[in-house]
C-alpha cells in the first residue's frame, strides 16, 4: 500500500488543510507507486486496492487549487467525488468491487454512485495529464491556451454548455506560467521533469480504470 511516509523528505503533507509543500514530487511518486503496483500485481491477478488509489489521488486536488478560479469547478467536483470513494474504501476493497456493486444495482451512471464518481475522478487524472502535456510543448507565459486545450481534450465533451462556458470564461484568471511554478515551489526545469514522470506513471492507471468499464461493456462517453 502507498503511504505518505513512502514519498521521502522533500515535501510535507498536512491532511487536514490539504497543504503540500512540493505537490509535484508527491504526485509523481504516488502514481509511480501505483504504476509499479499494477505492473507487478496484475500478473498475480490482484486488483488495485481502493484505499491505495484514493491516497495517491488525494494529492491531485492541490494542483487544481494552484490553477485558481478557472479550475475551481474541477477542484470542488474532484474533491467531492474522491471523498465518496475514500468513504467507500472503508467497506469495499477494490475499484472492481464498487463497479460490480453498481452493476448489480443498475446504478453505474446514477448521480452519486461510486462508479460515476470513479469516472469523474479518472477524468480529473486525465485533465491534469493533459495540462502537463500541453505545458511541456509550449513556453507561453500565459497558461490560457495550455489549460483550454487540455480541458477541451479531457473534460469538455462530458460537461454541459453552461459549465463549459463558465470554464472558458475563467481561463482569463489563470496564473501565469511563473506564478504557477512559484505556487508549486518549482523551477521550470524541475517542474517539467516531474510532470513527465506523472504523465508516464498515470497512463497505465488511467488505462486500468478505463478497462474496468470497457470489460463490463460500459462505454466511456459519459
Amino acid at each position: 500500500m502507498v503511504n505518505s511516509e513512502d514519498f521521502g523528505d522533500d515535501f510535507v503533507v498536512k491532511q487536514q488543510d490539504s497543504v503540500v509543500v512540493a505537490p509535484l514530487s508527491a504526485i509523481a511518486e504516488a502514481f509511480e507507486e501505483l504504476a509499479k503496483w499494477l505492473k507487478i500485481k496484475r500478473v498475480e491477478n490482484e486488483e488495485l486496492p481502493l484505499n491505495t488509489f484514493c491516497h495517491a489521488c488525494s494529492f491531485i486536488s492541490v494542483l487544481f487549487y494552484s490553477l485558481g478560479f478557472a479550475f475551481k469547478f474541477a477542484e470542488l467536483e474532484y474533491v467531492a467525488k474522491l471523498h465518496t470513494l475514500v468513504e467507500a474504501s472503508k467497506t469495499y476493497g477494490t475499484l472492481q468491487d464498487i463497479l460490480d456493486l453498481d452493476i448489480t444495482t443498475d446504478t453505474v451512471k446514477t448521480s452519486g454512485s461510486f462508479s460515476r464518481n470513479l469516472r469523474r475522478v479518472r477524468q480529473g487524472l486525465g485533465l491534469i495529464k493533459a495540462i502537463f502535456e500541453q505545458f511541456l510543448v509550449t513556453d507561453d507565459t500565459s497558461l490560457k491556451d495550455v489549460a483550454s486545450t487540455a480541458y477541451a481534450q479531457s473534460c469538455a465533451p462530458y460537461h454541459t454548455w453552461a459549465i463549459r462556458t463558465a470554464v472558458y470564461a475563467g481561463m482569463y484568471t489563470l496564473p501565469t506560467r511563473d506564478q504557477l511554478l512559484a505556487n508549486l515551489n518549482e523551477t521550470n526545469q524541475s517542474a517539467e521533469k516531474k510532470m513527465r514522470r506523472y504523465i508516464d506513471a498515470s497512463l497505465p492507471v488511467i488505462e486500468y480504470i478505463d478497462e474496468l468499464y470497457l470489460s463490463r461493456n460500459i462505454i466511456l462517453d459519459w
